[in-house]
């Protein structure tokens, strides 16, 4: 507050809170963090809330190096503070559809095992170029509980971090 007589300010007024009102403020922050009452005050509590899992999921075709994509993938999780599950690597050496892929399989089974909450891949053709095949995955993943993340749409294209 100002004091208009000598223009000076005062010192913050000190806050008063009832007892009733600080658990009342804690069981709501409490709730907001997805912590519930019978886990309150326990140490359960800290460690109820962990960071976001995702899953990379690159597919190598017979002539490509995915190392640099598998970088940008992963540098791409770390700038969001997501936890790497797992990164899967598809190196089959013919192309097969999206469903035939035991990597592919692999990651949405994380998916819906509850590990991870997203597929993380550097570009749409290494779901499909397919869009009927690329919708479908895209389905699955979010049929099992999570979403799929394509950082660009073409390999080296804009958005992968790769010339």
């Amino acid at each position: 507050m100002v004091n208009t007589e000598h223009g000076h300010r005062r010192g913050p007024s000190t806050a008063r809170r009832t007892e009733s009102d600080l658990r009342r403020r804690q069981a709501l922050a409490d709730a907001a963090a997805g912590v519930s009452p019978s886990e309150a005050g326990t140490s359960a509590k800290a460690t109820r809330i962990g960071r976001f899992r995702c899953v990379i999921y690159l597919y190598a075709t017979p002539d490509a190096d995915n190392t640099a994509r598998r970088t940008d993938c992963t540098e791409y999780a770390d700038a969001f503070c997501w936890e790497i599950a797992d990164v899967i690597e598809d190196d089959d050496a013919e192309t097969l559809s999206p469903g035939d892929r035991s990597g592919l399989r692999q990651a949405i089974g994380h998916i819906k095992s509850g590990a991870a909450g997203a597929v993380v891949t550097a570009c749409r053709s290494m779901i499909s170029p397919v869009t009927q095949e690329y919708d479908q995955v895209a389905r699955d993943i979010e049929q099992a509980g999570g979403f799929l993340h394509v950082m660009g749409s073409t390999p080296g294209g804009p958005g992968t971090g790769s010339a």
